[in-house]
């Protein structure tokens, strides 16, 4: 019966039909910096809630893949229904690959943020209330922006779902690490990179979702992160399922799917 009950209150908010969405260059003018590959463009696909639905706040989305490729679908379009369904727009963004040159992600990203700024009034928008959600590598990505952006650039809540967050030995993502900063990082890159070490008490709110039997990423990196979020005194709040493993998105076949949907629900109407 809980089932039942579970399933028809989320089919409230994730069976709605998303708008059909923007797709734009996220640098129509070229990017401030390349990673050498031209075919490689930044884009993003906006998601706007019917206006009547529309309650002012947006989510930045980073689909992981190890800052080698992304996993568009499930951790990127098809959150769309559930965001817009709850009046918040999705701005799905397609970031570049390193390729060795580390600043690349993160300033598509930042620039993906003030994009949505630049256009809030437009799209109705609220520019104080718009978030960075990230997965796996696309959780560093979210991360990194979170504790290092400032200005317009900076969110104002961040989402976090099995996400890479630091870059030492033993607790990265490997694959993660020697994509972004490569295989023999000076320790000063590295530490720039260790996202728990750069919380601070203006760091933005976090929801942080995982399984405690991930084998790809240590949950190590999010139990650290929420750690220090408790010392810096920002709020946060963490859920560690049994099982899933790694990747599971918003894909149904994770068996805590549902409870996690709820939770992130609550969590969202919480601010």
């Amino acid at each position: 019966m809980k089932q039942v009950l579970t399933f028809l209150l989320l089919s409230v908010f994730t069976m709605v039909s998303a708008q059909k969405p923007m797709e734009m260059n996220l640098w129509p003018n070229g990017p401030k910096t390349s990673n050498g590959d031209p075919e490689d463009l930044a884009k993003v696909w906006v998601y706007l809630p019917n206006e009547k639905l529309a309650t002012g706040r947006a989510v930045v989305c980073c689909p992981g893949g190890g800052y080698q490729h992304l996993a568009m679908n499930h951790e990127g379009h098809d959150w769309a229904p559930f965001f817009n369904g709850q009046g918040i727009a999705l701005i799905v963004v397609k970031y570049r690959m390193p390729h060795g040159v580390y600043q690349v992600p993160a300033e598509d990203a930042e620039e993906a943020i003030k994009l949505v700024r630049r256009n809030a009034q437009e799209w109705h928008i609220k520019p104080d209330d718009i978030g960075i959600m990230g997965f796996s590598a696309g959780g560093h990505l979210a991360s990194t922006v979170a504790t290092h952006a400032t200005g317009h650039a900076s969110p104002n809540f961040q989402i976090l779902f099995y996400p890479v967050v630091s870059m030492e030995q033993g607790i990265t993502h490997q694959g993660s690490r020697d994509n972004l900063l490569g295989k023999k990082p000076k320790r000063k890159l590295v530490n720039e990179y260790c996202n728990e070490q750069h919380i601070k008490k203006h760091t933005p709110r976090a929801f942080i979702a995982l399984a405690g039997d991930d084998r790809s990423v240590p949950p190590m990196n999010s139990l650290n992160y929420y750690e220090e979020l408790l010392v810096n005194k920002v709020p946060a709040t963490m859920h560690i399922y049994p099982t899933g493993g790694h990747g599971f998105g918003i894909r149904q076949s994770f068996r805590y799917h549902f409870e996690m949907m709820l939770e992130l629900k609550a969590w969202l109407n919480s601010f």
